[in-house]
């Protein structure tokens, strides 16, 4: 083999400094692309994560005033049971009743209309002073089942001028009709 000259040496390096920064350039071309794709598909994910966190909040106040609403009328769906929810809430609204110092008489019961979304409706007679029958309505709202006062009648006791007669007609709701129910897939 020839030895080379100066000229072509000279020549050799600069087309290898030539090919070693294309080269260099290229790799860094390349090199800031694939950064540039990482950091457009990390946007793309935060973007995407806020969007998810702003869908769960929706869902996070819907839970905490339902917790709210539970806690304020002591009303826990999970516990109640269609079978004895009237039982169980004829049962409440009369120890409610002796609580505040209201006496039931007669109590009817009666079936709810089902396009009401009602199990049942309860007609209740009592007697009692006038700010224990205003403290019992006022306690119905609190007392842990869906009930609904549906009408009120409050007429002075001619026997005894210190107390009212009470008529109540109170529904109770089917908290199970009032679910909402899935669409079916068309």
């Amino acid at each position: 083999m020839r030895t080379l000259t100066e000229h072509e040496k000279r020549t050799v390096r600069i087309a290898g400094a030539v090919i070693a920064i294309y080269l260099i350039i290229f790799g860094a071309w390349r090199g800031w692309a694939n950064l540039d794709a990482k950091r457009t598909e990390y946007h793309k994910m935060v973007e995407e994560a806020k969007s998810r966190k702003q869908q769960l909040q929706v869902y996070e106040d819907k839970v905490a005033k339902i917790k709210e609403l539970m806690e304020k009328f002591h009303l826990d769906p999970a516990k109640l049971s269609r079978a004895s929810v009237v039982a169980e809430a004829s049962d409440a609204i009369q120890k409610a009743g002796a609580s505040c110092g209201v006496g039931f008489g007669p109590i009817r019961e009666s079936h709810g209309r089902t396009s009401g979304k009602e199990l049942a409706s309860m007609q209740l007679e009592g007697n009692g002073p006038l700010p224990a029958v205003i403290t019992l309505l006022h306690r119905l709202e609190s007392l842990g089942y869906p009930v609904i006062v549906d009408s009120v009648q409050i007429t002075p006791n001619a026997m005894r001028p210190e107390m009212v007669k009470l008529t109540l007609t109170i529904l109770i709701m089917d908290f199970e009709a009032w679910k909402v129910k899935e669409a079916p897939n068309a």
